[in-house]
């Protein structure tokens, strides 16, 4: 059984690096249909928890979100077939372009396709924050909203950078966990 989804895990992270353009966030979404919808591998709830940890983690977004998927799924054994699958397609074709290079700058078709693709991966970065703050509001949690709404006014208008947003929401998150862990135990002891 092990080995089926260590193949499938590797296929699919094959596949989705492969015909994935415009980066890190744009797989996101792919990752989430292949493993909550298609495979019902992962339940969408943990599947924004994992994204949440690779968005956090320093490094490609691809790649992190490969290596928590791959460990939730199965271990190590599973991050190494979720990194081989994400790292092979962009290693190749990065070296076929490195390599013509001169010729593919210069090529109207090629730049024509490049334009192309910008557009699309813009509307599957809208459906990425579409999908992650519709997680959120389904919460309906008002201070996770708060929080939500706050980080993007800091980050977008008050151009605070992303790394202390996220250390700051962490650590929110953190404060927030450990109080509602408080109050149940102190819950648990008032039944006792």
């Amino acid at each position: 059984m092990e080995k089926h989804i260590l193949r499938k895990l590797f296929l699919s992270t094959l596949y989705l690096s492969a015909f994935t353009f415009g980066g890190g966030y744009v797989i996101v979404t792919l990752l989430k249909n292949r493993f909550v919808n298609d495979l019902h591998w992962i339940d969408e709830e943990e599947m924004m928890d994992l994204v949440a940890i690779a968005q956090s983690s320093p490094g490609a977004i691809a790649v992190n979100g490969a290596i928590v998927v791959g460990y939730k799924l199965a271990g190590l054994p599973g991050i190494a077939c979720a990194i081989l699958g994400a790292i092979i397609p962009p290693f190749f074709i990065l070296t076929v372009v490195s390599f013509f290079y001169t010729a593919f700058k210069s090529n109207f078709f090629i730049q024509a396709l490049l334009n192309g693709m910008r557009a699309g991966v813009g509307a599957v970065i809208i459906s990425v924050v579409y999908d992650m703050g519709s997680s959120v509001t389904k919460t309906k949690d008002p201070v996770l909203l708060v929080i939500m709404v706050a980080a993007f006014i800091a980050n977008y208008y008050g151009r605070i950078n992303v790394i202390f947003i996220i250390l700051l929401v962490a650590l929110l998150g953190a404060v927030r966990t450990i109080c509602r862990e408080h109050k149940k135990e102190g819950v648990h002891h008032d039944v006792y």
